[in-house]
């Protein structure tokens, strides 16, 4: 098995040339004093689909065949991998399956049946995506688009962070939400390569602790359907392609309380105007959270934007 490199990177930067939006770099007056470094925000809640998957999943769809592209393509998400997967193949003229849970928030449903894919429910308490998503595509002949463990996705996902870093020049720390860890394994390619000495630390929730397990082991840990609030790191575990990445690349793992990813949403909306759902917000979570603690220019990836009107009433009310 040949891991991806930052070559791979640099390939599926060229490819999403004028078709992914570079999105902006935002900074914080307010935010530097609060954690006491230079913090450097990429704002992949502006990103086509209003996530960083857009990325991973052009990158790899436009790479198939004419025969693949014919039989059309299947995968599995919650939302926000299942939003790219759609627009890229309507962008394609590709049949895209979505293997969707029926608890998926309603708005990246809303958006995956815009791009006029096909939906197919189910309820995680009685099978996995990965068993229904299997099967339906054994019976219909499609091709698996993985949301991460995939090489082709992962470079894709790794331009975000070249892009940051083209922008910023040197890092001294980086920081990415940590589910399957597509987007982890991808930034560690491009900080690892650029700056050696770049600290990439991945960010996770509490009530998954899946992917911290996994770096201090040494072994791939699961986790089923964790209740977290951020509903886009809720991969069961990492896939071979994204262990080894982060096995080889990433320096740390460092986990985040509910009430801390809460906090950062609203940080984000009141301070910077910036709309960033939960997951996205894992980074500034640790950061204001005390749980890291970098020193000089520290970049995080907000990695998505797709939240629903009612979850952001619940939060700022609550407040």
């Amino acid at each position: 098995m040949d891991l991806p490199t930052f070559s791979d990177v640099q390939s599926a930067a060229d490819r999403l040339s004028g078709i992914a939006n570079r999105t902006p770099v935002m900074t914080s007056r307010t935010l530097n004093e609060l954690v006491g470094c230079e913090v450097f925000l990429k704002c992949e809640n502006f990103q086509r689909v209003g996530a960083f998957k857009f990325r991973g999943a052009y990158n790899t769809i436009s790479r198939l065949s004419e025969d693949e592209r014919r039989r059309g393509v299947i995968t599995h998400s919650s939302g926000n991998h299942a939003q790219a997967v759609a627009l890229v193949a309507k962008l394609l003229g590709i049949h895209a399956v979505i293997v969707m849970p029926d608890n998926a928030p309603a708005i990246k449903r809303a958006a995956t049946a815009g791009y006029r894919a096909e939906i197919i429910d189910y309820d995680p308490e009685q099978i996995t995506r990965e068993e229904l998503s299997a099967r339906i595509m054994k019976e219909r002949n499609l091709v698996m688009i993985h949301p991460y463990n995939h090489p082709h996705i992962i470079a894709g996902q790794g331009t975000a962070a070249l892009e940051l870093i083209e922008d910023v020049g040197t890092l001294d720390t980086i920081l990415a939400p940590c589910g399957g860890g597509g987007l982890m394994s991808g930034t560690a390619l491009s900080a690892k390569a650029l700056y050696p000495s770049c600290k990439t630390i991945g960010v996770e929730p509490e009530l998954v602790a899946k992917a911290t397990k996994t770096l201090r082991t040494g072994e791939i840990h699961s986790v089923h359907n964790p209740p977290t609030i951020a509903d886009g790191i809720r991969a069961p575990s990492f896939g071979e392609y994204t262990f080894g990445v982060i096995m080889k690349h990433v320096d740390d793992m460092i986990m985040v309380s509910e009430d801390a990813i809460k906090e950062a949403v609203r940080f984000l909306i009141h301070r910077m105007k910036l709309v960033v759902e939960p997951s996205g917000a894992l980074g500034v979570a640790a950061l204001l959270s005390g749980r890291v603690r970098p020193s000089g220019k520290t970049g995080v990836i907000l990695s998505g934007g797709n939240i629903d009107g009612a979850a952001i009433t619940e939060l700022l009310s609550r407040h």
